[in-house]
């Protein structure tokens, strides 16, 4: 019983996630040799609208309008996730802008949502850093160990 348990939190733990998510990404990343051969091609696969549960209740999202809005979307998400979100870096030109990317408003709100929470994570994950940097500090000090 333990170890459906065990197995369970695995696959649902932030970094486990995390991994999972870049390694596809990754595997996408290698798979797809000529991303512009996915310019125009609509995601006609009903799986591409997805429903997330929030505390809310069930959140759409639409379906992007071709794959390469999607490629070009989830790649700079794993970015963000390796390399941290960078402020006003310009990479909506890079990627061609809201109209030409095809994803218009939704992907930008999908990406800003997502920056948001990254950014909110890196913080607390932050402060919980110090956090036990400062506990571990402080009992050195308790024990006699100093620095």
């Amino acid at each position: 019983m333990m170890h459906t348990s065990d197995s369970y939190n695995q696959r649902k733990s932030l970094f486990n996630t995390m991994n999972r998510f870049i390694g596809a990404i990754n595997n996408m990343d290698q798979t797809v040799m000529v991303p512009s051969l996915l310019r125009d091609v609509p995601l006609d696969d009903v799986a591409d609208v997805k429903t997330v549960t929030t505390a809310n209740g069930p959140a759409y999202f639409q379906q992007d309008t071709d794959m390469y809005s999607s490629y070009v979307l989830l790649k700079s998400i794993r970015n963000d996730m390796e390399w941290g979100v960078q402020q006003g870096d310009g990479r909506g030109k890079e990627r061609g802008g809201g109209a030409e990317r095809g994803g218009g408003a939704e992907d930008d709100d999908l990406e800003k949502q997502f920056h948001f929470h990254v950014n909110g994570l890196h913080a607390v994950l932050s402060k919980l850093t110090r956090k036990a940097d400062t506990l571990t500090n402080r009992y050195k000090e308790e024990i006699g160990c100093g620095n």
